[in-house]
C-alpha cells in the first residue's frame, strides 16, 4: 500500500531537534502505513545518523557526502518518495498528533489546493510570518525593509510582504509558504520539476510557490491546524533561536550572505525583466547595503 504522506526532512547538524521532530511524527494520529519519512542528512558532523538510525528503524535515511544545500537534498529525497502528498518539513519542528490527519483531510476535500501550509508557530506561540507570505515585489520589499509594514501592519498597500491585511483565523489563499512546512500534491510538484537547485540555503520555497502561481496553481493557509517551528537552528542568525543554536561564527556569516544572495537570485529570475526592470541598479544597491548592515550587526553581537 502506498503511503498518503511522504515527509522529506533535510538535516544538517540538528541531531537534538531532529530527534524530537521524528518522535512527534511517529506519534501522529495518521496510520503508520499511510506515512513515509525520509531524512536526507547533508554531511552532518554531529553524529546525527549514528545516533538516530537505530532509534528510528522505520525512517529512511539518505546520507550525502557533502552539504548539497536544501533544494538539491530535498529533490533527492523526493525522487524516492511514494506518497500522494509530499511534505517538506524542517528538522527543528514539532508536529502535533492531529496535524497530518487534518491537513490530509483538507487536501482531500479541496482538490483545487496544490500547496498548503498550516499555522506555523514559533516556540513562544507567535506566528512564524514566513508561513504567510506575499511575493517580494520591489514595492513589497521596500515597505518591509523600511519598516513601513511594521507601522501599518494591516495595510493592503504597505504590508503585502506578509499579507497583513488577511484574516489569520480563516482559510485563504496566499502567495507563498515556508519550506519549514510545505505540503504539495506530488503530481503538482512533478509538473513544476520541484525545487530550483540554484538556491542553496534559502529562497527555494518562495521560488517554488512563485512558479506554482504562474502555472495557475493555488497555495492555501490553513489556520486551524498548528505546528511548532524553532527556526534558525542550523543558521544561527534568527533571534528566536540564538540561545539554542550551535552554529559557529563561520556558519552565521555564511548564512547571512546566503540570505541576501537569494534576494539577488530571486529578483534576477523573476523581476529583472519585468515592468520594473529599470529599478534593478537601485534594488541591487539596497540589497548590498542591507547585507553589509546585517554583517556588521552580526560582528557586533559576536563581540
Amino acid at each position: 500500500m502506498k503511503p498518503i504522506f511522504s515527509v522529506i526532512i533535510v538535516s544538517f547538524n540538528s541531531k537534538k531537534f531532529l530527534d524530537q521532530c521524528l518522535a512527534s511524527l511517529l506519534n501522529t494520529a495518521l496510520d503508520n502505513n499511510k506515512l513515509e519519512i525520509i531524512v536526507i542528512d547533508n554531511a552532518s558532523t554531529d553524529g546525527t545518523y549514528k545516533f538516530l538510525q537505530k532509534k528510528y528503524p522505520t525512517v529512511h535515511f539518505q546520507l550525502n557526502s557533502q552539504n548539497l544545500g536544501f533544494a538539491k537534498a530535498n529533490n533527492l529525497g523526493i525522487k524516492n518518495a511514494r506518497g500522494k502528498y509530499i511534505l517538506l518539513l524542517n528538522p527543528d519542528t514539532l508536529v502535533p498528533e492531529d496535524c497530518l490527519p487534518e491537513m490530509a483531510d483538507f487536501m482531500e476535500k479541496n482538490k483545487n489546493a496544490a500547496i498548503a501550509t498550516c499555522r506555523v508557530e514559533m516556540a513562544d506561540g507567535t506566528l512564524d510570518d514566513a508561513c504567510h507570505r506575499g511575493f517580494p515585489s520591489p514595492w513589497n520589499a521596500f515597505c518591509h525593509f523600511t519598516y513601513l509594514a511594521n507601522i501599518f501592519p494591516s495595510s493592503l498597500i504597505f504590508n503585502g510582504y506578509h499579507l497583513g491585511y488577511r484574516n489569520l483565523n480563516k482559510i485563504h489563499q496566499i502567495d507563498s509558504c515556508a519550506g519549514a512546512f510545505m505540503l504539495v500534491r506530488k503530481s503538482v510538484g512533478d509538473r513544476l520539476n520541484w525545487l530550483d537547485e540554484d538556491y542553496f540555503w534559502y529562497g527555494e520555497d518562495l521560488d517554488f510557490c512563485f512558479r506554482a502561481k504562474q502555472a495557475s496553481f493555488k497555495v492555501f493557509f490553513v489556520p486551524f491546524v498548528k505546528m511548532i517551528h524553532y527556526k534558525g537552528i542550523s543558521s544561527g542568525i534568527k533571534k528566536h533561536s540564538l540561545h539554542f543554536s550551535t552554529a559557529d561564527k563561520k556558519t552565521k556569516i555564511a548564512s547571512t550572505r546566503a540570505r541576501f544572495e537569494v534576494m539577488r537570485l530571486f529578483y534576477r529570475k523573476h523581476y529583472r525583466h519585468g515592468r520594473q526592470s529599470w529599478l534593478s541598479p537601485l534594488i541591487f544597491a539596497m540589497i548590498a547595503i542591507l547585507e553589509n548592515l546585517s554583517l556588521l550587526k552580526l560582528k557586533l553581537n559576536e563581540n
